[in-house]
């Protein structure tokens, strides 16, 4: 099996990084110690060495305090307040007068499952923190979730952002990013047609698939390229011993990310040549910022076998959503019910993964709502990822997210 062998390869080739990054720190002391450049720049070749691996351990988020607009500094604590065996709700709250207060407004963060675990949406917590406060799906990885627990499909996603938004109450707000938009957007829309009390006063989506029939990206004509049979057999792998959801059919994080790669296969390699440079010129701070992200880059999740072929069938190839036929527990989901949440949505002029126009068409599918209840925002000059983080994200984006929510209360 395909897993076997990537977990055999991890496994051989685990002490051997472990060596050389042992390797990366003397040499690397000693090049300062003595001034010798040649010892730097060996440095530099066992660190990539150790850096190149994929890692299932979830990072940390490190988010101990923020900086205000003002520039003040606040502590912020973390804390688990909801659990099932799929996923944490995590609370981001600001430890200083304002908060003690309960001024801040309540949203909800819908973090992908698409691989990455929700610490690649740290500079995004961070960056709400300023107004808000932040709770966070903290999607599990599937392949440490035993089979006792059961499957986790399309459906339990989206039940778990209601009971989320449920759990907020009422007033909240969400912001999906990325794939869970087609889900958020699901979840506020079934809690419209129940008329639920909970409904949240914010709906923000920002780069996702609502409907990839629109501007096809590479990601989009992979997924209809073949048949879902076709996934079926080549995409989904059995978790092998001694991981604890051993016997679990997934899709492997490991494959996942290898496909993200080969679509910007030069970019990384230039990344790895400029960190082998930075750290041969002594620009310790850019050297860092390369490491820093493809520590987080590589940590990768597995993703229950039903659920991505659930959404590699309804999201990507039959268009189940902007074709009024997606459903939700058999009942059909209806987008137009949708008339007490203001919707926001967000794109990136440059993303190669939701092409220009596909979060878009959430607003055409929500036709109940009032249009000065809606707005849309395109972003110049960034790519998937600079949406939702990066400088652009917080000094052009998320002005508009903030004002968004403030309007709708």
């Amino acid at each position: 099996m395909l897993y076997d062998a990537y977990q055999n390869y991890a496994d051989l080739t685990q002490p051997a990084r472990a060596l050389a990054s042992q390797m990366e720190r003397m040499l690397r002391h000693w090049g300062m110690v003595h001034a010798a450049p040649q010892l730097t720049h060996l440095a530099a070749g066992y660190e990539i060495f150790e850096l190149a691996k994929f890692t299932h351990t979830r990072p940390e988020f490190e988010i101990s305090h923020i900086a205000t607009h003002t520039g003040e500094r606040v502590d912020v604590t973390q804390a688990t307040v909801m659990s099932t065996p799929f996923c944490d709700l995590v609370r981001f709250s600001r430890q200083d007068v304002s908060a003690a207060a309960g001024g801040f407004p309540r949203v909800l963060l819908v973090a992908p499952m698409s691989g990455h675990f929700a610490t690649l949406l740290r500079g995004t917590i961070r960056t709400l923190l300023r107004d808000h406060e932040v709770y966070v799906t903290d999607w599990r990885n599937a392949r440490d979730i035993p089979l006792s627990d059961g499957v986790f499909a399309l459906d339990d996603f989206t039940q778990h952002i209601i009971d989320f938004i449920k759990f907020l109450g009422p007033q909240s707000h969400v912001v999906a990013v990325c794939q869970p938009t087609v889900s958020a957007l699901a979840a506020v829309a079934v809690m419209a047609q129940a008329k639920d009390p909970d409904q949240p006063a914010s709906l923000t989506l920002m780069a996702g698939p609502i409907d990839t029939r629109i501007s096809p990206t590479k990601v989009n004509e992979l997924a209809m390229s073949k048949p879902i049979e076709w996934f079926r057999e080549k995409m989904i792998d059995v978790v092998p011993r001694p991981h604890a959801g051993a016997g679990r059919r997934v899709y492997p994080g490991f494959i996942q990310l290898a496909a993200f790669m080969s679509m910007n296969t030069e970019r990384h390699m230039k990344s790895f040549r400029d960190l082998y440079s930075y750290r041969g010129q002594g620009d310790l701070a850019k050297a860092e910022q390369i490491r820093t992200f493809y520590e987080e880059y590589f940590a990768i999740m597995d993703l229950d076998g039903a659920f991505y072929l659930e959404t590699i069938e309804t999201v990507f190839q039959t268009y189940a959503l902007p074709q009024g036929k997606l459903a939700f527990k058999g009942e059909t989901v209806q987008p137009a019910a949708i008339r007490k949440t203001f919707l926001l949505t967000v794109e990136g002029e440059k993303d190669d993964i939701c092409a220009v126009g596909q979060t878009l068409a959430a607003q055409d599918l929500c036709s109940g709502l009032r249009p000065y209840m809606k707005s849309h925002h395109l972003q110049a000059g960034v790519g998937h990822y600079g949406v939702f983080s990066g400088r652009k994200w917080e000094t052009q984006i998320y002005p508009m997210v903030r004002n968004h929510i403030q309007s709708s209360i």
